[in-house]
């Protein structure tokens, strides 16, 4: 560090209580530099406060030292309001607090909550919050709030703003009012007399002149958050009301908020569902009217270049596969109600008025749930197929605007022409049709003049056309950097200066987030911009969004899949920085990576970032190491044998073995000796021998897994299987050398490539006869396990067989043979149910529940669930990862106590019983001691 930094840091840590929440690391702020925008700064320092009072105490810091403070949530802003030189402060590790209100009818959120979190809280009493973003699994509500942020259905009506009670803010003066308080308004006079004062004069000075007052109805009758909210001096009367929602939409340039209080709508469960294809964007506007007053609840628009690349998704309609686009828009059209019944009322109105529409094709509206899904998948993968068909090295720019809704035609008409006038190929147009709101996507690289200079006249270009249609430059995303310099434009010098006003009101000394909303500088969308270097094949389509984050169990330990990616691009860009970021990389990257995949469940592109941490493991292995890993995967009958007798050995003496594994750890990489606790069970002979019935209906894959960690009670899931399997007379067969047989994914995750083709080629060879050259299923009894066997086509490509093997994991085949053929004796009252990353990817939580409700009367998965992060035997390599992995949830666990605990992968029950104290069983297992055969 230098002596600068040193000073700063050592600022830093005198207010806040744990020095360790203070990061300055090379590493932790390159992975902080980027957001999903296309801009880039590096931070100077990145703290984590803990809650309200020490950022104020940061607050009062910089105002002393002339810092500059930036706060980050989600980081999933597309116009670089998220990114800064200064002083970044993460709100969300600590602000995760959530309080249910009136019965749900109001939600009292901090902001390190996602939206998705906040709506399953609010689940259980059939509620939700107005703000309905496409990234609501990944954005937060400190961003929802601080952008003002909107989304397919909510409109102006249900935003933050609309559905505002209160909220707790921070000033830059350390001052943190509640404005929920009777004397909040006093309070605010009190201690902030010339504030109160000037928000009091600006209120009469909006008011009193009449064009004022006209530009800012207009502006705020459709969706706008480009500046500041000046219709908040029209709205309200008290200065901390006019303040509080001032505060809204303020990208965190006028204050902290600390919490917010918002009220909830009712969740409308049912639907109907249908794609409406017109011959071009005027005749899809000119249905708005009747299909709104018909009680359309969302109206999504898409014009023509983005039917095209719907037609590309597998899961699109006949309707739009077969059209041959020419000109052609589309509204995805959706009825809403509380009822099967209003909704059988609302449709049967509704199918004239769509009869009524000049459609290219016949629609009707589906109330499907699969059909209706894929609709909405079209819709949502817009965005993924561009985004992942961009040339490598290009920025996916993804921007908003919004318009009256009776310009929206020749407004998407005049983008179109911009993009074939400026050659941005493939950009596609698509929106919120009801409320004028249009997104439109382009790619871009920053990296030579005649690219910049492309973008800039473009953006020139577009501001003038969006202004022309008497529209507003943003109205989901933020001002940001990116229109920064067209606030003036938009609104007005008059207005312009209301809002210089407002900010030197709040922020007199410019701490908070400076250059965002206002600024002098002319060309600010244009510096700071993002270059996308090629790093990786498995991750060059990374967006940087941010999706990945939420799902990800190392995400409150070391890094997230989105920092393991910008890592490597900073890395490539800058050989000094390399050195510094490699120094760390290794443990806060590449070891702690559960290597689970969840990743790609939540990535927009679907990036599975676990497979580069998985080989660049493989590349830190020597010639001499991959051999090993073969050497064990040909002999791994004896090597899981040795296992089972170690752990026996090591729970007669637990701890020496532990204290043995503890000092191994400290001369030999901790990536490859497990440290050995208590919680480890001993291992047993479990897995079932070798047999071939006549006319077997299955053949059974018992894993190792439950072998070498076998439960301490019971006799594990195999036999549970067998014995279940046996009482509906499904005949199973067992194969030869099953002993010697494993999934692979032991090789696979720590990058042992070599072991894992020797394991695939062995269980090939070893199925095929079995199931009769692939005529019988392989039953497997891990999820972890069945996942693996799937994904042996990429260990052997060349093997026709593997095509031919068909694996399904023992809990989808119980619950769709076994289950309907037996009885269930008794039942417990409830049980705690943990879903696998592997069920995730498998597809088959809705078998997995159906176990479970067979076992106990209820059900419950934790709304905290995720990844346990135990990752096979990642949990005993790096048990910090498990730990963090596990907090949010095991503490809900033990909140709300149940008779039983179940998941249906053995390391995952090890994880989460050592995480809660609860004894963790695979469904089967209680399911085999509660059913007999049904008579």
């Amino acid at each position: 560090m230098t002596a600068t930094t040193t000073t700063l840091v050592d600022s830093l840590r005198g207010v806040i209580a744990d020095p360790e929440r203070v990061r300055h690391r090379a590493i932790d702020l390159a992975a902080h530099a980027n957001d999903a925008s296309h801009y880039l700064l590096q931070p100077q320092a990145v703290v984590l406060p803990a809650d309200a009072a020490e950022v104020a105490a940061l607050l009062r810091l910089g105002v002393r030292d002339r810092l500059h403070l930036t706060f980050r949530s989600g980081g999933t802003s597309l116009s670089g309001q998220g990114v800064t030189d200064g002083v970044m402060v993460d709100t969300r590790r600590f602000f995760r607090g959530i309080e249910v209100l009136d019965g749900g009818a109001a939600v009292r959120l901090q902001p390190g909550l996602t939206v998705n979190e906040v709506n399953a809280r609010l689940a259980p009493y059939g509620r939700k919050i107005g703000p309905d973003p496409a990234s609501s699994a990944a954005c937060t509500i400190g961003g929802v709030v601080a952008n003002n942020s909107s989304g397919m259905s909510c409109g102006t009506e249900f935003n933050t703003y609309s559905t505002l009670r209160s909220l707790t803010f921070v000033l830059a003066s350390g001052t943190v009012i509640d404005t929920a308080r009777p004397d909040a308004d006093d309070e605010l006079r009190h201690r902030e007399r010339e504030l109160y004062e000037g928000l009091a004069e600006l209120t009469s000075r909006v008011r009193d002149d009449r064009h004022s007052v006209e530009r800012l109805r207009h502006l705020f009758s459709m969706k706008n958050t480009m500046g500041y909210g000046l219709n908040s001096f029209l709205d309200f009367d008290r200065p901390i009301d006019v303040l509080a929602h001032l505060m809204v939409g303020s990208e965190g340039t006028l204050g902290f908020v600390a919490d917010v209080v918002l009220d909830t709508l009712p969740v409308l469960p049912h639907a109907a569902t249908s794609m409406l294809v017109f011959a071009n964007t005027a005749d899809a506007t000119d249905a708005l009217p009747s299909l709104l007053e018909a009680g359309a609840k969302t109206l999504e628009l898409l014009d023509a270049r983005a039917l095209v690349v719907a037609q590309s998704d597998p899961r699109s309609p006949e309707s739009v596969r077969g059209l041959e686009v020419d000109g052609h828009a589309g509204l995805l059209v959706e009825f809403q109600t509380a009822t099967a019944e209003e909704l059988d009322g609302i449709q049967a109105d509704a199918e004239p008025v769509l009869d009524a529409l000049p459609l290219t094709r016949e629609a009707g509206l589906t109330r499907e749930p699969t059909a209706r899904a894929s609709l909405w998948a079209l819709r949502k993968g817009l965005y993924t197929a561009v985004a992942a068909a961009r040339p490598s090295g290009t920025t996916a720019l993804l921007e908003d605007v919004s318009v009256p809704v009776r310009t929206l035609p020749s407004t998407c008409d005049g983008l179109t022409e911009l993009f074939d006038r400026h050659g941005y190929e493939g950009s596609v147009i698509f929106g919120h049709a009801k409320d004028g709101n249009v997104h439109f996507l382009v790619n871009e690289r920053f990296d030579d003049e005649a690219s910049l200079e492309r973008y800039r006249v473009f953006t020139d270009d577009m501001v003038d056309l969006v202004l022309s249609q008497d529209g507003t430059l943003k109205a989901e995303h933020g001002t940001g950097r990116i229109m920064t310099p067209f606030v003036r434009r938009q609104y007005g010098d008059e207005l312009y200066g209301v809002m210089r006003a407002v900010k030197d009101l709040c922020d007199p000394t410019g701490l908070l987030n400076p250059g965002i909303i206002l600024s002098d500088n002319a060309d600010a969308h244009l510096t700071d911009l993002k270059i996308v270097p090629t790093v990786d094949p498995e991750v060059d389509a990374c967006v940087e969004c941010g999706y990945c984050e939420p799902v990800c169990p190392s995400r409150r330990v070391t890094t997230t899949p989105r920092q393991r990616i910008v890592l490597r691009r900073a890395a490539a860009k800058d050989p000094v920085l390399a050195a510094a970021i490699e120094a760390d990389y290794a443990y806060e990257a590449v070891d702690t990576c559960a290597a689970d995949g969840m990743c790609a469940t939540a990535c927009p592109v679907r990036i599975n970032t676990g497979d580069l941490m998985k080989r660049l493991r493989g590349e830190r292995h020597s010639d001499r190491a991959q051999a090993a890993g073969r050497a064990v995967a040909e002999r791994w009958q004896g090597v899981s044998g040795t296992a089972r007798i170690a752990l026996k050995a090591a729970a007669t003496v637990p701890g020496l073995a532990a204290a043995a594994s503890a000092a191994a750890r400290r001369v030999l990489p901790t990536d490859l000796v497990p440290l050995y606790s208590r919680e480890v069970p001993t291992g047993a002979d479990t897995r079932p021998d070798a047999v071939y019935p006549a006319n077997p209906d299955v053949v059974f894959f018992p894993t190792c897994l439950h072998q070498v960690f076998a439960p301490e009670s019971g006799d594990g899931s195999a036999h549970a299987f067998l014995r279940l399997a046996e009482r509906a007379g499904v005949v199973v067969a067992v194969p030869e050398g099953i002993g010697g047989m494993c999934c692979g994914v032991p090789w696979e995750s720590k990058g042992f490539t070599e072991g894992s083709r020797t394991m695939a080629r062995r269980v090939v060879d070893g199925l095929w006869g079995s199931t009769q050259q692939g005529r019988l299923p392989v039953v497997v009894d891990a999820s972890s396990c069945t996942h693996g066997l799937e994904g042996m086509t990429k260990l052997l490509p060349d093997d026709a067989r593997v095509a031919s093997l068909r694996f399904v994991d023992a809990v989808t085949y119980t619950a769709t043979e076994i289950l309907p053929k037996l009885e269930v004796t008794s039942r417990a009252a409830s049980l705690t149910l943990h879903p696998t990353c592997s069920t995730t990817h498998l597809g088959i939580g809705d078998e997995l529940r159906l176990l479970a409700e067979a076992v106990a009367d209820e059900v419950v998965v934790p709304t905290a669930w995720g990844c346990c992060g135990y990752a096979g035997d990642r949990g005993m390599l790096h048990p910090e990862l498990t730990a963090a992995a596990t907090a949010e949830q095991a503490a809900e666990v033990l909140a709300h106590p149940t008779e039983l605990h179940a998941s249906c992968n053995r390391t995952c029950e090890m994880g989460m019983s050592k995480a809660t104290g609860e004894t963790y069983r695979h469904v089967l297992e209680l399911l085999a001691e509660r059913c007999a055969a049904r008579t």
